[in-house]
């Protein structure tokens, strides 16, 4: 099936928004474990956004006064199943000390097809149960190995 014609070009994810409930711990992880860097922060909603390359992981602290249109209709539901993040090369090993080292449990690891071709991914949850999957570059960008 082909797309239809829409009055916009598509360029790529801008950010992901996650709902917390401990804003300091969800900062700590976003910054030690995974690198991201300090982005825009909207006080009178409880949200704090955090750079991860050049898209936005948004944090949104359902305990805030403000975030009430963020708390789920369903206690304990979900809609996002994981955020995939690309990275540059890296040392599988360096990788599994450092999670480690932070006390962030591997789920797995595996070889999968990303929009960069297969590589390597491994799967971790942050302090409130996102799933995030860490994506090394292509082994094999045409997905065919």
């Amino acid at each position: 099936m082909q797309a239809t014609s829409v009055p916009f070009s598509l360029v790529g994810i801008d950010h992901v928004v996650f709902l917390v409930d401990d804003m300091p711990s969800a900062l700590k992880f976003y910054y030690e474990v995974l690198g991201c860097r300090p982005g825009y922060i909207y006080p009178a909603l409880g949200m704090e956004q955090v750079w991860c390359g050049s898209a936005l992981i948004v944090l949104w602290d359902m305990t805030h006064p403000g975030a009430t249109s963020a708390v789920p209709p369903v206690t304990g539901g979900r809609n996002v199943d994981h955020v995939c993040i690309a990275t540059g090369p890296f040392d599988h090993d360096a990788l599994r000390a450092h999670l480690d080292a932070h006390g962030v449990e591997i789920e797995r690891e595996a070889m999968h097809g990303g929009a960069r071709g297969m590589g390597h991914s491994f799967y971790i949850r942050d302090p409130f149960g996102n799933k995030i999957e860490i994506k090394g570059p292509a082994v094999y960008p045409d997905g065919r190995g």
